[in-house]
């Protein structure tokens, strides 16, 4: 099987109908291939997440992460725009959906698409991910390490995002949460908090916690990057997105 694929910076349709900057990967085969919309973390639409989004090409995924900042500072290096957007309290809940809901409208379009979506996302970007899948028609979310889907930021945090346990009924499919437990933002009890309520609501869910392993585990380029956390992490989110995007 011819094995290459093509990662290049493209303009997509988000939130009002602007035009914001997006990252594609994408295999270079006819498909049918699911998609994945990745969600950058905090720090911003950098090198780090770049690099998650050609993994998913390589394994078979179309693949596009939007510019969340892309409106906050046009241009700028991913840690100014990053600056820029937490000045401002971060981004909007409103704004990211319809950001999201543009970026799976893209992949959809794509020629090689099965029709078949599903939404990743990491730090800010695991909440973001879980309030994609509240608000979206999704096959499918992974939830890496997202606080404040249960509880509130502490006080004197900049990040405007209130909790969201409270829409987890409107969930529209599978969620897979991966976690650290040695992390604060969630904690292990804000996890639990948030797989009660899943239970309650009778969704379908998978849940796992690492020990000897805090916040952004999968991070590469960080001192908290741990090795065996995020190789089986990989492994389940492959699993995962081959249960529900395959054709």
């Amino acid at each position: 099987m011819y094995d290459a694929v093509l990662a290049e910076t493209v303009t997509m349709r988000g939130d009002s109908g602007d035009e914001i900057e997006a990252y594609l990967a994408r295999p270079m085969r006819p498909g049918p291939s699911g998609g994945v919309v990745v969600i950058h973390h905090m720090p911003g639409y950098d090198e780090g997440t770049k690099e998650i989004t050609r993994t998913f090409a390589v394994h078979g995924y179309n693949a596009i992460m939007p510019n969340l900042y892309h409106r906050d500072a046009p241009g700028a290096s991913p840690d100014d725009a990053a600056a820029a957007a937490r000045a401002k309290g971060g981004v909007p809940d409103a704004r990211l959906v319809a950001d999201v809901a543009g970026a799976a409208a893209h992949l959809r379009g794509l020629s090689s698409a099965n029709g078949k979506v599903g939404v990743i996302g990491y730090c800010s970007g695991g909440r973001q991910a879980v309030l994609a899948a509240v608000s979206l028609p999704l096959e499918a979310a992974v939830d890496c390490y997202g606080a404040f889907v249960v509880g509130a930021p502490p006080e004197g945090m900049p990040l405007k995002a209130g909790p969201i346990k409270h829409l987890i009924k409107e969930l529209s499919c599978p969620l897979l949460g991966l976690f650290g437990a040695e992390d604060s933002h969630p904690s292990p009890q804000q996890v639990a908090e948030l797989e009660e309520e899943l239970k309650a609501q009778g969704k379908t869910y998978e849940f796992h916690s690492y020990e000897g392993a805090g916040h952004a585990f999968f991070a590469v380029n960080r001192p908290s990057y741990r090795p065996d956390a995020a190789l089986d992490g990989w492994q389940r989110i492959f699993t995962w997105f081959g249960r529900y995007l395959s054709s």
